[in-house]
This record gives C-alpha cells, structure tokens and sequence, in this order.
C-alpha cells in the first residue's frame, strides 16, 4: 500500500544511529516529519525490523530506461559521442522517454532510494523531460531528485540549463574542449550549482585534467591510484563508484579500498538504467561481497556517504534526533532474512527489495508493503 501518510509515528527494532552507525536496539519517535526521540527497550510501535536510512544513488542515468539490455559492445560504442545510447535517445519520441524515466522512478522508490541524482543529456529539453517525469510519478511525494544537466547547444543554452538543474554533469574530458569545461565549472559555481565529470573508467588519460578542474565529485575512476586520491581529497573533491555498471561493461573495478584509506569521501551509484537496474541493494551486496568491507561500512557507502557527496547530509542519509526521517523499515520474517544472526549483514548482503515492510519519506509511511 503506497501513499499513506500519519502525522506520529514509532518504529521499534534494530537501527543504526548517528554518523558512525552505531547499531543498536530500541526505538525512534518521529514527530512532524523528523526524528523526535530515540531509546532504548520494547515499546509499542507501528512497525517493528531492521530500520536503515534510506538509500542515496549518487549517479544515475535514467533517460536510457528505454533501451534497457542491449548487445554488448565496446564502452565508446555504447555510450561514446554519437554511439547506440545517443542514438537511441535521438530518435526516441519525447512521450515515450518521459514514460520510460516515470517507470525507473518508481522503480527506484519501491527499492529504498529516496534521493538520486540524475546525469540528464538533452540540454534544456532533457531536464524538463525529467522534470515532468518525476512530477508523472508523483516523485516530490515521496523522494528526491538531483538532476545534473548536460548543455546541447553550448554557452548560449547555458544560462537557460543551469536555472532548471541542480548542477551540471558532463563526461570525461576527452569529448570536450578544457577552456569549455573551464568555463561550465565557473558559470555553475557563480549560480551556487554543482559541477561533476566521469574520469578514469576507461583509462587514466582523463584524471588529471578531470581533477584540475575541481568538480565537486568524479564518476567511475576504476584506473585512479592513490596518489589520485589524495590530490582529490585535498581539493575536497568526492567520488563516485559504480560497481556492477564497471563490470558489465568491462571496465574493471574501482579501487575501492584505496579511496577510503586515501580519506577520499565515496558514494555509490547505479548508473546506466540501460545496463542495470537503479536498485540499491544489489549494488550494496556486490560491494561486501567482492571488496569484503564491514558491512556499516558497505551500508555507509549507500546511504551517509553519497549524501555526503552531493551535500545533502543534513536531509538524509543517518539517523539522529532533529533530522528528516527518510527511512527504510526491513522485515525480519520472510523466507530470506528468517534466521539472519547478524541485522545488519543480513540487511547488507542478502536484503533485497521484497524484504521491505515500509518506506518512511519525511515522517510519513509513503508505502508499506503487508505480508
């Protein structure tokens, strides 16, 4: 059941609280939209799991929803200037774009997400493509959006674009001019807008140039080194990885590891809606199990971190007295989570969207999902 809303409302069960995600067992009153208490012991409560905040993807593309799975083929053929991807979204009816994306923004709700931010191709016409979209599926209900443009037209669009997005986002600098690039980053930061680039996922020529231009984060680097880090987290730039996106398109991973040793701040994303679903917790299951990180870590990752990236710690992505409560409620008793010894690796390494018994969106079950 989805669109319900309550004015109070107490959850019971195993949680993660504050920044460092201490795990304990207790309670959270939410009043007027934000967490009012939090304690210890059993008390009575609407609903009672594993209570997680809800997942932030950092980077997503949703404009391919409508050619999801296509043939393999080389990274620059895929989604390269001019390849399949651009094509396709070309000579695809504007209609039937918009309903594509509405359908990936509800498939992202219904998984956990309740913020994404979105790289949009198509200059002023893709943002509003989004835009109605998320309006379409009734988005500002029950999640939010970060939409990252991209200009079509040049400067003289420019001005247009950046009063409709939240930032701009661009690809590697390869498929662009640098004194171009310069330029986007000076014209975004003059309007208080974000600037985010991919770099390093098909080789490291991109890095450097990438990090010179001091965006606020960078998408992919699987072909950074620490070295690369450590100039990142100087500049206090973050970092987005997109795992099973690398994967799929043989890009390799990213070396995940070394980004958190560096003190590099890294969120995490889904990426190509064509390649993979925008689902959180298959991305959160594939980083514990092929990086075998702790699992608060692996949940940080998802959710603190990536809010962290796109400068929206104080809306979402932990769970402490006076903040938003944007929650996700897992249950306990089904087939797949019965008899988990540890919540919070259960909820990292096997949960999975049929697992959710409710998503709280401003203090207010937006769905519940009954047994």
């Amino acid at each position: 059941m989805c669109g319900m809303t309550e004015k109070g409302l107490t959850l019971s069960g195993t949680f993660v609280y504050g920044d460092d995600f201490e795990e304990k067992d207790g309670y959270i009153v939410i009043e007027n939209g934000t967490i009012k208490e939090i304690g210890d012991g059993n008390v009575e409560a609407a609903l009672k799991g594993i209570i997680i905040p809800s997942f932030v993807n950092a980077h997503t593309h949703i404009g391919d929803s409508i050619a999801k799975e296509p043939d393999f083929m080389p990274l620059d053929k895929l989604v390269g200037p001019g390849g399949f991807k651009h094509k396709v979204l070309d000579e695809t009816p504007y209609d039937m774009l918009v309903s594509a994306m509405k359908d990936t923004i509800e498939d992202i709700f219904v998984s956990g997400t309740q913020m994404f931010a979105d790289f949009r191709e198509g200059g002023v016409s893709g943002a509003i493509a989004l835009h109605e979209a998320f309006s379409s599926a009734r988005g500002e209900d029950k999640l939010s959006v970060r939409l990252f443009g991209r200009t079509q037209e040049g400067p003289e669009e420019l001005n247009t674009l950046l009063h409709s997005v939240d930032g701009i986002g661009v690809s590697s600098v390869a498929n662009h001019k640098q004194d171009d690039l310069a330029f986007l980053v000076e014209e975004a930061k003059k309007s208080g807008k974000k600037f985010a680039i991919h770099a390093g996922e098909r080789n490291a020529d991109d890095i450097e140039a990438a990090i010179e231009l001091e965006p606020d984060f960078i998408v992919h680097l699987t072909k950074a080194t620490p070295h690369d880090f450590r100039k990142m987290r100087d500049k206090n730039i973050g970092a987005v990885v997109c795992v099973r996106s690398n994967l799929v398109t043989g890009m390799g991973l990213p070396p995940l590891r070394q980004m958190l040793e560096s003190g590099l701040t890294v969120g995490v994303g889904t990426d190509n809606v064509m390649l993979n679903s925008p689902n959180m917790f298959s991305e959160m299951e594939f980083i514990a199990k092929i990086f075998r990180l702790d699992e608060k870590d692996v949940l940080k990752l998802c959710t603190r971190n990536s809010a962290t990236v796109l400068t929206e710690e104080g809306n979402i992505g932990t769970i402490e007295v006076g903040k938003p409560a944007n929650l996700v409620v897992i249950r306990t008793d089904t087939p797949n989570m019965s008899n988990v010894m540890n919540p919070l690796k259960g909820v990292v390494r096997r949960a999975t969207r049929n697992d959710i018994a409710a998503i709280v969106y401003n203090g207010a079950i937006q769905c519940r999902f009954v047994p």
